[in-house]
């Protein structure tokens, strides 16, 4: 989100305005986008990253929920005809309603820190039709998405994002890059949805819920975790220690103990 003039940040939408040209540069750079492509952005504020993806792709498709921004935008892309502005939530927005054809949508934005965690899982919900997403995000959240088992910051979000995609941590933006500025770095990401699931599971809800229960108390150990869930017998089967901590576990560990309590409860 780039600052609009006349227009001041609200905290309830969570807008912090990107004005640094270089680093808008950095990450058009890193989207790489091309002509004709079919890339959505959420949050674009007054339209600089927008411009600077739609001056090579020639047509976008921009989601904003905050109605004052968006005559600005129109304003500020006049030129391009084949801009299409969705006055939405992106939280509650059917990204699947984008696609065209054989071709995936690519996602981009600097997404608000008070939602760019439900916003995520809500993107992964739609993974099947997306080609790519890079975000701007609080750097903390980055280093949870990319986190590695073992790391202290691997745990629910960590596991949920590399079910579906292939995470990568791209750059570190400072707060002096933003108006008003945050207290924390941000960082740019970016997820590729796999276009076939490394570990599929046979029920990705119940993947959600065994994870959510393996992590609420990070510092017990899987036995205690899933008490009532799994005996000894059941860890034997799966070959995995049960007392082993969560972070210890990668994504298919989880995707194995999942569809073995789904047979266990057939």
């Amino acid at each position: 989100m780039s600052k609009p003039q006349g227009h001041k940040a609200r905290k309830r939408f969570g807008q912090n305005f990107l004005h640094d040209h270089g680093v808008i540069r950095r990450i058009v750079a890193c989207i790489g986008p091309k002509k004709g492509q079919r890339l959505v952005e959420i949050g674009p504020g007054k339209g600089a990253l927008t411009e600077g993806i739609i001056s090579v792709t020639e047509r976008m498709d921009v989601v904003e929920l905050d109605r004052d921004l968006i005559p600005i935008l129109k304003v500020n892309l006049f030129r391009y005809p084949d801009l299409t502005v969705h006055e939405a939530d992106a939280m509650k927005f059917d990204f699947r309603s984008l696609k065209t054809d054989e071709q995936s949508i690519r996602v981009v934005g600097n997404l608000p820190y008070n939602i760019s965690t439900p916003l995520i899982f809500h993107l992964l919900s739609q993974a099947d039709v997306i080609e790519d997403m890079h975000f701007m995000l609080q750097k903390e959240v980055v280093d949870r998405l990319a986190a590695r088992p073992g790391d202290s910051l691997y745990g629910r979000l960590s596991v949920m994002a590399q079910y579906y995609c292939a995470v990568e941590s791209l750059f570190i933006v400072g707060p002096e890059s933003f108006d008003p500025a945050p207290k924390v770095d941000s960082a740019i990401v970016r997820m590729t949805p796999h276009k076939v699931l490394l570990h599929p599971v046979d029920n990705v809800k119940k993947l959600e819920d065994m994870v959510r229960v393996g992590f609420q108390q990070r510092r017990k150990t899987l036995r205690n975790n899933y008490k009532g869930v799994l005996d000894n017998d059941d860890f034997a089967a799966l070959s995995i220690d049960p007392t082993l901590r969560p972070e210890r576990l990668d994504v298919e560990d989880f995707v194995r103990i999942t569809n073995y309590v789904l047979k266990k409860e057939a």
